[in-house]
């Protein structure tokens, strides 16, 4: 009897790709063989890379910590395996056990216009043109994350309301903050800084996302909307 064709991972259902699964749900759904595939790309002429990663995890009884203390050569020792994809393995354990040991980034918390400015201080003190930034907050005030959402001139940053709003969408954010510097150290607000306050404060009113300050920032202190009352 002819032996069947080993099915090429390009040849299964887009569910069953490590990737695709990964992608549609989520990393916890795949086991050990399958990230390790998505790791090494490649089986061999007899095995698909799934089928050969379940090789090396049944050799470690499935142990993730039995599979960091193979060496190179053992791992060579399965065919399709080779010392870059043997390094891969071992550098991606490496990573796992740096994790373990490593303390959580403590996210900071934001309850004044004086924790903004002391976010962006070290971004923003010597820039020579103006620059407006976000800082997506999550619904306990920890920062998520901050971008720059514009570059400009001496004397001012076009903003596209609609990139602010995206990003925050994207960073699951519940409320920002704005801060964009002054390079002229003047900290009295434009017309077009009162008109790009109230342009984001009624977008995120209509999405339900909270606008709670904008910073103006200069090397010498600050102007904050909210500590005056015009949010």
């Amino acid at each position: 009897m002819d032996k069947p064709d080993k099915l090429n991972l390009k040849q299964w259902a887009v569910e069953d790709r490590p990737r695709e699964k990964m992608r549609q749900k989520g990393a916890s759904a795949l086991t050990n063989a399958e990230l390790l595939a998505i790791l090494i790309h490649t089986g061999n002429t007899e095995d698909s890379v799934v089928a050969l990663t379940q090789k090396v995890m049944a050799s470690c009884r499935n142990s993730l910590s039995e599979l960091g203390k193979l060496s190179v050569g053992e791992l060579c020792s399965f065919k399709g395996i080779g010392e870059a994809k043997a390094i891969t393995i071992l550098a991606a354990c490496e990573l796992g056990r740096r994790r373990r040991e490593e303390e959580p980034l403590r996210k900071p918390v934001i309850r004044t216009s004086r924790d903004i400015y002391d976010w962006f201080y070290p971004m923003m003190s010597d820039m020579q043109v103006e620059e407006c930034h976000v800082l997506f907050l999550n619904q306990a005030a920890k920062v998520l994350d901050s971008m720059r959402v514009s570059l400009g001139g001496l004397t001012g940053a076009s903003v596209d309301v609609r990139c602010i709003l995206r990003e925050t969408f994207l960073q699951r954010a519940t409320a920002i903050a704005l801060c964009h510097n002054h390079p002229s150290g003047n900290l009295i607000p434009s017309r077009a800084d009162d008109e790009l306050t109230q342009s984001v404060m009624r977008a995120c009113r209509a999405v339900d996302i909270q606008l709670i300050d904008h910073v103006i920032f200069t090397d010498g202190g600050y102007y904050s909307y909210a500590d005056k009352g015009r949010l």
